[in-house]
């Protein structure tokens, strides 16, 4: 149980002197770590100084100022989403819905709308807006039904992460999605794909809150079976619903109160804004059969009370710190990475001039080896490159001299041919050949 709600429900004197009894103690059981560096000493305070009131305090300004509070409901067309949210509140939340004429044409996918309305209950102002999700699971093809609806609970967490960041921050408009309560169809059998699509796109998103509508329509052992089936189905996809939690700091009977509740997760209920006679005579809200009359507001025909119990009276707080702190840092946390933002979680630390200087030290000399090693790897593979490159240029210098080599051998043995086939086609010339008119002279003196 949040401590808010608790404001709401235990007088100012109840609150207090708890604490005052407590402060009262003698300081006899003081606990104290002052040995270490930046501990926190746990002391009980020997007389009254005041912080003890500062609840009540939290209780008048939450008063004054009053409080939000979105739902979204979704569910298929004639579910009882308007009846369930309507009796939830004891109010006109959501106006009678005309009748459409037949040939009116349906709505095509799904869309989202909200209406808002102040409530005011003892004093405590309420500003409740409800987000509708019309024509989810009308369609015969409802591929991607869930995709509008995640698109819009998005873009809220997008608009108060853009008003976070502004640079006036005085008036911050929060409209994201404290709790979505999804209306399971009463089939008696288990989730369908539908179901568990959704409750996969979104169960990380927002405080997701399964109910079987129209449990009047089931028998109490189906109801059992058809719960069980649920659970499992929801336990075996991994899909996270919110559950009430039970500290150290909880009464009994809060302790108690969330196990009842927790018993009758997913809540089946029932809606009706219509008052009906009892066999007694006494006025009740509920449905009346030929058989007898079923009463809104009775735990042993469904589980209306423990609903609105642990969504307005006990968990509303929770809920909306949920949103806040973790749905909300989650999403705003994967946001900003993917923006390109890191964090640097020095900020954060406390801070130590000697400690600093030594992590600076310690920063400086990893810094100082990590460049040697990086110099050294760099020298190594520079060598490396240049000895690559002389052994490269040294084979191609030996390959070129063998081709030259080979090439001048080939030319030398060519050269070598051709002399020796000039030398064997020229016939030696005789004495005669070189001097033929000589000879002929001394034949005609040998006549005479």
């Amino acid at each position: 149980m949040s401590a808010y709600m608790l404001l709401f429900i235990c007088p100012a004197s109840v609150r207090v002197m708890p604490f005052l009894h407590q402060l009262r103690q003698p300081p006899s059981s003081q606990q104290s770590t002052s040995g270490n560096p930046g501990s926190v000493s746990k002391k009980k305070m020997q007389g009254y100084v005041g912080f003890s009131n500062f609840p009540n305090q939290v209780h008048r300004r939450s008063v004054k100022r009053g409080f939000n509070f979105t739902l979204m409901v979704v569910g298929e067309s004639g579910i009882g989403k308007s009846t369930l949210i309507n009796t939830l509140f004891d109010n006109k939340i959501f106006p009678d819905r005309e009748e459409l004429p037949p040939s009116a044409e349906p709505i095509k996918g799904v869309d989202v709308t909200s209406m808002s309305a102040d409530i005011q209950e003892n004093g405590v102002k309420l500003k409740l807006t409800v987000v509708d999700t019309p024509g989810f699971g009308d369609s015969i093809n409802n591929e991607d039904a869930w995709q509008p609806i995640l698109e819009n609970i998005e873009s809220r967490f997008d608009a108060y992460l853009a008003q976070e960041n502004r640079v006036n921050r005085s008036k911050i408009s929060d409209n994201r999605i404290d709790a979505v309560i999804y209306f399971i169809k009463p089939t008696g059998h288990s989730l369908r794909a539908i179901d568990i699509e959704f409750m996969k796109r979104l169960h990380t998103k927002v405080n997701l809150i399964p109910i079987i509508a129209k449990a009047d329509t089931l028998t109490s052992r189906e109801l059992d079976l058809f719960k069980a089936r649920i659970l499992a189905d929801i336990n075996y996809h991994g899909i996270q619903i919110f559950k009430p939690v039970s500290d150290e700091f909880d009464d009994p009977e809060t302790v108690s109160d969330n196990r009842e509740i927790l018993s009758k997760i997913p809540f089946a209920v029932i809606g009706s804004e219509k008052y009906v006679e009892r066999p007694d005579g006494t006025m009740v809200r509920g449905r009346r059969y030929p058989w007898g009359v079923i009463e809104v507001e009775s735990e042993e025909h469904n589980d209306f009370i423990k609903l609105r119990q642990m969504l307005l009276r006990t968990h509303m707080e929770e809920l909306k710190d949920t949103t806040d702190m973790v749905l909300y840092e989650n999403y705003r946390t994967q946001k900003l990475l993917s923006m390109g933002h890191v964090q640097d979680n020095n900020v954060f630390r406390e801070f130590n001039p000697l400690i600093q200087i030594e992590e600076e030290r310690r920063a400086h000399e990893a810094k100082m080896q990590k460049m040697e090693a990086e110099m050294t790897a760099v020298f190594q593979q520079k060598v490396q490159e240049k000895e690559a490159k002389l052994k490269q240029s040294e084979e191609e210098l030996y390959a070129r001299h063998k081709e030259m080599k080979t090439v001048l051998e080939k030319q030398r043995t060519d050269l070598e041919e051709k002399k020796k086939r000039v030398e064997a086609s020229v016939r030696p010339v005789t004495p005669m050949e070189q001097h033929p008119t000589k000879g002929k002279k001394k034949n005609i003196f040998s006549g005479f």
